[in-house]
């Protein structure tokens, strides 16, 4: 290309603002070949219309990202690439909101759990009884998120069957959930009360009941820290001089996988005498 000077690797480093031992290394690895390699020396040389490239890897290293996804960006054409950096940091911002939260729980459990009460705002409502489809198993924390997911997707096939859905799908832990201790859970979705009794999934009446809830958001349902919400209500619950009911759920009011960090999805509820 006319006018496209020929650089050595050492006036390359200094103007692409990357070392010599980074420029070896993304040459490994594809990223940013040289465009000659004397056979006899080893020497490099690079054009200076490789620049914009060198710099561009640079600054997406500077976010931290890794190595595979610099050279996807780099390889994609248009709009592709800034596609690929979009899911990266909208990924970063995911992690870093749930580690901020983790953050927050761990510092309360340090604190001797004083000061639960304060990171959330406990309400009460009255839930009518409900007719629901259930999925229920044994599980630990690992497979948790998976479970729920699968049971949910059964449940809301299922659930075309008896009318569609009449509200939101709610977890009950009938036992502690950890790496340890494996619950159960049972996944619930309400349904119509039709009076058509279900063949294919267990179906059957949640008892109307108040209950106490607090509401987070989608970084602050992330395992452990969702464990400060459950231990703000009994707190909560204690300081009234009330007792639970029955077994604590998860009820789930938003799309879930749609949902920011930052977006309200899910109470942590406790029914009530």
């Amino acid at each position: 290309m006319a006018g496209d000077e020929s650089l050595s690797i050492g006036a390359f480093a200094r103007r692409s603002r990357l070392s010599m031992k980074a420029l070896r290394l993304y040459e490994r690895l594809g990223l940013l070949v040289p465009d000659h390699v004397d056979r006899a020396t080893g020497y490099r040389r690079y054009r200076q219309s490789q620049l914009a490239t060198a710099r561009l890897v640079a600054m997406l290293r500077r976010l931290d990202m890794p190595l595979a996804q610099v050279a996807e960006v780099v390889s994609a054409s248009g709009p592709r690439s800034a596609e690929v950096l979009a899911a990266y940091w909208a990924a970063v911002e995911r992690r870093v909101a749930s580690q901020r939260e983790l953050a927050a729980h761990l510092r309360i459990k340090l604190l001797g759990e004083e000061g639960s009460l304060g990171m959330y705002e406990v309400h009460e409502r009255d839930v009518p009884e409900q007719l629901v489809l259930t999925e229920q198993r044994h599980v630990l924390v690992p497979d948790l998120s998976n479970f729920i997911s699968s049971a949910t997707h059964r449940l809301l096939s299922s659930a075309n069957n008896y009318g569609g859905v009449a509200g939101p799908m709610f977890v009950i832990y009938h036992g502690e959930v950890n790496h340890d201790s494996d619950g159960p859970v049972e996944v619930c979705l309400p349904i119509p009360p039709s009076g058509q009794k279900a063949t294919e999934v267990a179906m059957r009446p949640e008892p109307a009941h108040r209950e106490a809830y607090v509401r987070l958001t989608k970084a602050q349902v992330e395992f452990p820290q969702i464990l400060s919400a459950y231990d703000a209500v009994v707190q909560w619950l204690g300081s009234k001089g009330m007792t639970a009911s029955s077994a604590p759920r998860e009820v789930y009011f938003a799309d879930f996988s749609a949902a920011s960090p930052a977006d309200e999805v899910c109470d942590v509820a406790f029914p009530v005498n």
